[in-house]
């Protein structure tokens, strides 16, 4: 499990000295909500786009991939709803000279959950702990205003509002809009999902907790249709997988999460089992990916929590040090967005489906993940602190570490012949070549940085044509043959072979 005593300030510390992430425009001051990914950082990113595109996408007959604009007709917008609703309710302070999200702020001020809540609430909420904010420093107002999330942007050579356009606030909408074309040229079949990875933009009235909630992020998200009428899951096969589950009712007891297998979920009517199965493939991938179970759990949304075309929804979260946080978010979104793109477009969305020979305007489960926040949660629980090292160890899962294999000579000398070994190396792997310092302090780098094994070239590499692997995690070293290298590695890495088993022990 990670180490829970970093803090999210110490965390963006270390990852701007170690080269994973970067405030935006920092010789300018920085940019609130903007955020670059360093060397190392954006390694880590793509590898768990990879990772998660592998699994859902490549590895599926029934999924579909596509890469939509991230600027599209307003019309997509007004249809969605996001022209009209999608905002925060801010609140002005008198004292501060701007606005804060109010949610937010109680969340800050008063120490209790206020996502979710209306205006009426919120205010209710301010007056009732008024002597709270006042000894915290705020003046507020006596309204709340809603505040559009949606940037703005104009396309061709006019400024008027007939140019109007918006960047992208989610993926979601243009798998969508592209549903018929998919279809058309797919020769999809129901059930099957689209998915798509890539930017979207919210103007956030108070970006916080570094990559947390930002203004520019990166989503992974599956649409999967199904016949409206289709109730049955065959794909969920894994009934007895068990969840860390908060529920709406113990959350309205106040009570702590429990267990729960998928079975219950489903006898209890938290979800249908189109829903249950989405969830449980999201959630086992994280586990897959290096999570540490007691860090991960289900959420169910309070009803009014829920989206107005929303039956259920559920959040995976992880325990970050501020708190139990979404890094994912699963919606039975229903047949609301098709329905509505036919409405505003006049396009017939209707699919013919060959086993009922019906036309059905199919409903859709939405896994929706965000990649930032699954960077940052693989860190904090990759990051371990190890006092009889006296450096940190980023414990990666192999697949996502950003360098897979560093290669060391012992000593100069040995600089020639450690060439020879990595050249061949580094087209196989992500390699990293390192001669400065001693090798220990080579060592702690790699560890720092999340390299998953080591490769040393010392005298004897002369004499027996081996060379020492380190793991990472244990620090354990066994000899391998130089002949061996490329293939022993491949199998650690994917788990094929056992460290132990990799070579001779020394």
């Amino acid at each position: 499990m990670a180490d829970k005593a970093i803090t999210i300030n110490d965390m963006a510390t270390f990852c701007k000295k170690k080269g994973f992430v970067f405030p935006n425009s920092e010789m300018y001051g920085g940019f609130s909500g903007f955020f670059d990914y360093g060397p190392l950082g954006v390694e880590v990113k793509n590898n768990i786009k990879q990772s998660w595109w592998k699994r859902f996408v490549k590895s599926r007959e029934d999924v579909f991939g596509i890469d939509g604009s991230i600027i599209s007709h307003p019309k997509v917008w007004k249809a969605s709803g996001h022209v009209d609703c999608f905002s925060d309710k801010m609140i002005y302070c008198n004292k501060h000279k701007k606005s804060f999200r109010a949610d937010q702020l109680i969340e800050d001020v008063v120490g209790k959950p206020a996502d979710g809540l209306s205006k009426k609430q919120l205010l209710a909420e301010i007056s009732i702990h008024s002597e709270k904010f006042k000894k915290a420093g705020y003046d507020l107002a006596q309204d709340i205003s809603d505040f559009n999330l949606m940037f703005r942007t104009f396309v061709g050579s006019s400024q008027s509002e007939d140019a109007v356009a918006y960047l992208r606030p989610e993926t979601a909408q243009l798998i969508f809009a592209d549903f018929k074309a998919v279809c058309d040229t797919s020769r999809a079949k129901l059930p099957f999902g689209i998915a798509q990875i890539g930017k979207a933009f919210r103007n956030e009235i108070s970006p916080r907790d570094f990559l947390f909630r930002t203004r520019e992020f990166e989503q992974m998200e599956i649409e999967y249709f199904i016949h409206p009428e289709m109730k049955e899951c065959s794909l969920l096969t894994n009934r007895d997988f068990s969840f860390n589950i908060l529920t709406a009712k113990h959350q309205k007891q106040g009570k702590e999460h429990g267990q729960m297998s998928a079975a219950q979920m489903l006898s209890f009517g938290l979800a249908d089992e189109w829903h249950v199965y989405w969830l449980l493939e999201q959630y086992k991938w994280f586990l897959d990916m290096g999570i540490a179970p007691l860090s991960l759990r289900l959420r169910e949304h309070l009803k009014d929590e829920l989206a107005h075309y929303s039956s259920a929804c559920f959040d995976i979260e992880y325990k970050f040090p501020f708190g139990w946080k979404e890094i994912h978010g699963s919606a039975n979104r229903g047949q609301f967005d098709l329905t509505q793109h036919k409405r505003y477009s006049k396009e017939n969305l209707e699919l013919f489906d060959e086993e009922s020979k019906q036309k059905v305007i199919p409903r859709v489960i939405e896994p929706s993940q965000g990649v930032d926040r699954a960077f940052l949660a693989f860190l904090f629980d990759a990051y371990h602190d190890d006092s009889e090292r006296g450096n940190v160890v980023l414990r990666l899962h192999p697949a996502l570490a950003p360098i897979k294999v560093g290669v060391f000579p012992l000593v100069n000398k040995l600089r020639e012949k450690s060439r020879e070994i990595f050249d061949p190396l580094k087209e196989e792997f992500e390699c990293f070549f390192d001669a400065s310092g001693s090798i220990g302090r080579r060592y702690a780098r790699a560890d720092e940085q999340g390299i998953a094994y080591c490769v040393t070239v010392d005298f004897e590499t002369l004499d027996d044509a081996s060379v020492t692997v380190r793991d990472r995690d244990t620090t354990a070293q066994v000899r391998v043959k130089i002949g061996d290298i490329a293939d022993t590695l491949s199998k650690l890495l994917s788990g094929k072979v056992a460290f132990s088993d990799a070579g001779k022990a020394v």
